[in-house]
Protein backbone atom coordinates (compact mmCIF):
# COMPACT_ATOMS: atom_id res chain seq x y z
CA UNK A 1 0.00 0.00 0.00
CA UNK A 2 1.26 3.51 -1.08
CA UNK A 3 1.04 6.49 1.49
CA UNK A 4 0.75 10.04 0.09
CA UNK A 5 1.13 12.62 3.06
CA UNK A 6 -1.29 15.53 2.68
CA UNK A 7 -0.01 18.86 3.95
CA UNK A 8 -1.26 22.50 3.42
CA UNK A 9 -0.34 25.42 5.38
CA UNK A 10 -4.21 26.81 4.43
CA UNK A 11 -5.08 24.85 7.16
CA UNK A 12 -4.41 24.42 10.67
CA UNK A 13 -0.83 22.27 11.07
CA UNK A 14 -1.36 18.93 13.33
CA UNK A 15 -0.91 19.64 17.01
CA UNK A 16 -0.23 16.17 17.89
CA UNK A 17 1.07 12.77 16.42
CA UNK A 18 -1.07 12.72 12.56
CA UNK A 19 -0.92 14.15 9.36
CA UNK A 20 -3.54 16.59 7.88
CA UNK A 21 -4.88 13.79 5.69
CA UNK A 22 -3.41 10.85 4.29
CA UNK A 23 -4.57 9.26 0.52
CA UNK A 24 -3.86 5.75 -0.37
CA UNK A 25 -5.15 4.70 -3.82
CA UNK A 26 -8.30 7.53 -4.80
CA UNK A 27 -9.30 7.18 -1.19
CA UNK A 28 -8.05 10.31 0.88
CA UNK A 29 -8.49 10.35 5.06
CA UNK A 30 -9.11 13.73 6.41
CA UNK A 31 -7.75 14.21 10.36
CA UNK A 32 -9.99 15.92 12.78
CA UNK A 33 -10.06 19.58 12.06
CA UNK A 34 -11.05 22.30 14.81
CA UNK A 35 -12.35 25.71 14.58
CA UNK A 36 -8.61 27.00 14.40
CA UNK A 37 -7.27 30.13 12.10
CA UNK A 38 -4.30 28.21 10.23
CA UNK A 39 -2.27 31.85 10.42
CA UNK A 40 -2.68 32.02 14.29
CA UNK A 41 -3.51 28.42 15.47
CA UNK A 42 -6.04 30.07 17.82
CA UNK A 43 -9.45 29.51 18.10
CA UNK A 44 -11.98 31.25 15.88
CA UNK A 45 -14.31 32.55 18.59
CA UNK A 46 -17.02 31.48 20.75
CA UNK A 47 -19.47 31.74 18.11
CA UNK A 48 -21.08 28.74 17.46
CA UNK A 49 -21.80 29.24 13.33
CA UNK A 50 -18.14 30.69 13.05
CA UNK A 51 -16.58 27.49 14.52
CA UNK A 52 -18.90 25.12 12.36
CA UNK A 53 -18.19 27.85 9.27
CA UNK A 54 -14.32 27.86 10.10
CA UNK A 55 -14.34 23.60 10.50
CA UNK A 56 -15.83 23.35 7.04
CA UNK A 57 -13.29 26.14 5.25
CA UNK A 58 -10.07 23.92 7.28
CA UNK A 59 -11.56 20.90 5.98
CA UNK A 60 -12.05 22.59 2.45
CA UNK A 61 -8.68 23.57 2.95
CA UNK A 62 -7.16 19.98 2.78
CA UNK A 63 -9.46 18.51 0.43
CA UNK A 64 -8.32 21.04 -1.74
CA UNK A 65 -4.87 20.06 -0.91
CA UNK A 66 -5.27 16.44 -1.88
CA UNK A 67 -7.01 17.54 -5.13
CA UNK A 68 -10.71 17.13 -4.32
CA UNK A 69 -13.19 19.28 -2.57
CA UNK A 70 -15.68 19.18 -0.24
CA UNK A 71 -18.04 17.76 -2.82
CA UNK A 72 -15.38 14.68 -2.60
CA UNK A 73 -16.04 13.66 0.64
CA UNK A 74 -18.05 10.61 1.40
CA UNK A 75 -18.36 10.19 4.90
CA UNK A 76 -18.31 12.85 7.30
CA UNK A 77 -18.04 12.85 11.36
CA UNK A 78 -19.28 15.03 13.24
CA UNK A 79 -18.35 15.75 17.29
CA UNK A 80 -20.07 18.04 19.11
CA UNK A 81 -19.59 19.34 22.82
CA UNK A 82 -23.44 19.84 22.88
CA UNK A 83 -25.91 18.25 20.54
CA UNK A 84 -28.61 20.54 20.81
CA UNK A 85 -25.98 22.55 17.91
CA UNK A 86 -27.21 19.67 15.66
CA UNK A 87 -29.99 21.85 13.53
CA UNK A 88 -26.99 24.60 13.60
CA UNK A 89 -24.46 22.33 11.82
CA UNK A 90 -26.81 21.32 9.38
CA UNK A 91 -27.95 24.89 8.57
CA UNK A 92 -23.86 25.82 7.83
CA UNK A 93 -23.40 22.09 6.35
CA UNK A 94 -26.32 23.16 4.00
CA UNK A 95 -24.28 26.44 2.70
CA UNK A 96 -21.09 24.36 2.17
CA UNK A 97 -22.41 21.13 0.40
CA UNK A 98 -24.77 20.07 -2.10
CA UNK A 99 -27.08 17.13 -3.00
CA UNK A 100 -26.21 14.32 -2.97
CA UNK A 101 -24.81 14.93 0.86
CA UNK A 102 -22.69 12.54 2.64
CA UNK A 103 -22.74 9.74 4.78
CA UNK A 104 -22.55 11.09 8.11
CA UNK A 105 -22.96 10.74 11.80
CA UNK A 106 -23.08 12.93 14.71
CA UNK A 107 -21.52 12.18 18.20
CA UNK A 108 -21.37 14.09 21.67
CA UNK A 109 -18.50 14.16 23.35
CA UNK A 110 -17.37 15.53 26.79
CA UNK A 111 -14.52 17.65 25.05
CA UNK A 112 -12.30 18.30 22.58
CA UNK A 113 -9.16 19.90 21.89
CA UNK A 114 -8.20 23.46 23.11
CA UNK A 115 -11.43 23.33 24.13
CA UNK A 116 -13.22 23.29 21.10
CA UNK A 117 -17.14 22.91 20.55
CA UNK A 118 -17.28 20.72 17.83
CA UNK A 119 -14.49 19.04 15.30
CA UNK A 120 -15.45 16.80 12.19
CA UNK A 121 -13.25 14.70 10.42
CA UNK A 122 -13.66 12.90 6.76
CA UNK A 123 -13.26 10.26 4.08
CA UNK A 124 -12.79 11.62 0.31
CA UNK A 125 -12.72 9.61 -2.93
CA UNK A 126 -11.12 11.38 -5.71
CA UNK A 127 -12.12 10.96 -9.27
CA UNK A 128 -9.98 8.22 -10.74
Amino acid sequence: MVREIISTTDAPQAIGTYSQAVKTGNTVYLSGQIPLLPESMELVGADMRQQISQVFNNLSAVARAAGGSLSSIVKLTIYLTDLQHFALVNEVMAENFQEPYPARAAVGVAQLPKGADVEMDAIMVLES
